[in-house]
C-alpha cells in the first residue's frame, strides 16, 4: 500500500520537476488561488496606471501647444476682421437687413470650419441652418445649401443631401484674403439661382463667447421689387444714377459686391470665433487632464505603498519563521 501511494505521488510531481523551472512550478502549484491573483493584481495595476499616467501627460502637452497656436492665430485674425466690418456696414445702411423677406428660391450659406476640438459652433451654426431651411421650405418655395467647411458637410450631408447645391472645404489652408473669399463668392453666384441669400455664420464677440448670426443678401430683381414697393429699400429712387448704367445694372453690381464683402467679413468672424473657442476647448482639455494626472498620481502611490508594505511584511514574517 505504502509503495503505491509513493508511485501516485511520484507520477503527480513528475511534470512539474521535468519543467525548466521546477521550483516555480510547485510553488505555483502549491500556493493559494487567492494569493496567487492577488501578486498579479498589484504588479500588474502599478504598470498600468503609469502607462495611463505618461498617456494623459503627453495629452497635456498636446493641448497646451494647441491652446498657444490658437491664441496666436486669433490675434492675427481678430484685426482683420474688426477692419472688415467696414465693408458691410454701409450696405446695410444703405439696404437694410431683411431676414423676413419671403421669396421663391432661397439659398443658405452656412460658414464652418474645416477642424475640430473648438466646442460648439459647428454644431450651433448647422442647427440654425436646419432651423431656416425648414420655415423656408414650402409647397411653392425651395430651399438649398451652400457649405462652407468640412464639419457643415459632414452633419447637413446626413440627413440634406439632396439640398445640397455646392461645397467648399479647405478654406483656411490659405491666407484669408478679399481676394480669395470674391472667388468664392463670384462662384457661388455663378453656380447657384437664387433670389434671397442666407449667410450663416458666428460672429465673435471675445474669447469665451461668440454669436451665431444671420445675414440676408438679396438678389437684385428682389431688390428692384422691394424699392418699388417702398420701406427702407425704397430710398434707392432718390440716388441719382452716373453714366450709361441702368438702374438694373447697377443694383446687379450692387448685389455682387454686397454678397463679396458680407462673406468676407463673415469668413474671418467665424475663423475668429473658431480659434476662441480653441482656446476655451483646449484650456477646459488640459486643467481636465491636470485633474486625471493628480487622481492617478494618488493612485499610484497608494497602490505602490501597498506592494512594499506587503513585500516588507512578508520578508518580516519569513525572518520570524527562520528565528523560530
Amino acid at each position: 500500500m505504502a509503495m503505491a501511494a509513493l508511485r501516485r505521488e511520484g507520477r503527480r510531481f513528475a511534470p512539474l520537476v521535468s519543467s525548466p523551472n521546477p521550483i516555480n512550478a510547485i510553488r505555483s502549484t502549491l500556493a493559494p488561488a487567492e494569493e496567487q491573483v492577488g501578486l498579479g493584481v498589484r504588479s500588474i495595476s502599478t504598470q498600468v496606471v503609469r502607462n495611463r499616467m505618461k498617456s494623459v501627460r503627453n495629452i497635456q502637452k498636446i493641448t497646451k501647444a494647441m491652446k498657444m497656436v490658437a491664441a496666436s492665430k486669433l490675434r492675427a485674425i481678430q484685426v482683420r476682421a474688426e477692419n472688415s466690418r467696414g465693408l458691410w456696414q454701409p450696405f446695410t445702411a444703405l439696404l437694410g437687413d431683411t431676414p423676413s423677406v419671403n421669396v421663391k428660391k432661397n439659398v443658405i450659406v452656412t460658414i464652418s470650419s474645416d477642424k475640430g476640438l473648438c466646442g460648439g459652433i459647428n454644431s450651433t451654426s448647422v442647427k440654425i441652418s436646419r432651423a431656416l431651411h425648414k420655415i423656408n421650405s414650402g409647397p411653392d418655395t425651395e430651399c438649398k445649401y451652400v457649405i462652407l467647411g468640412e464639419k457643415g458637410k459632414a452633419q447637413l450631408i446626413r440627413d440634406s443631401k439632396k439640398d445640397i447645391e455646392l461645397i467648399m472645404t479647405e478654406l483656411q489652408k490659405n491666407f484669408l484674403n478679399y481676394t480669395q473669399v470674391s472667388v468664392l463668392a463670384d462662384d457661388i453666384l455663378k453656380n447657384v439661382e437664387f433670389d434671397a441669400l442666407r449667410i450663416v455664420f458666428n460672429n465673435f464677440q471675445s474669447v469665451v463667447s461668440f454669436l451665431p448670426t444671420t445675414a440676408t443678401v438679396l438678389s437684385p430683381e428682389i431688390v428692384e421689387k422691394e424699392s418699388e414697393s417702398g420701406g427702407k429699400i425704397g430710398d434707392l429712387d432718390s440716388y441719382e444714377i452716373e453714366g450709361g448704367e441702368t438702374k438694373s445694372e447697377v443694383l446687379q453690381n450692387l448685389a455682387e459686391f454686397q454678397f463679396s464683402c458680407v462673406m468676407f467679413n463673415a469668413v474671418l468672424e467665424n475663423a475668429c470665433s473658431e480659434q476662441g473657442a480653441r482656446m476655451s476647448a483646449m484650456d477646459s482639455s488640459s486643467r481636465n487632464a491636470g485633474d486625471m494626472l493628480d487622481r492617478l498620481t494618488l493612485t499610484y502611490n497608494r497602490t505602490r505603498q501597498a506592494s512594499i508594505t506587503t513585500e516588507l511584511i512578508e520578508i518580516i514574517s519569513g525572518a520570524s519563521a527562520l528565528e523560530g
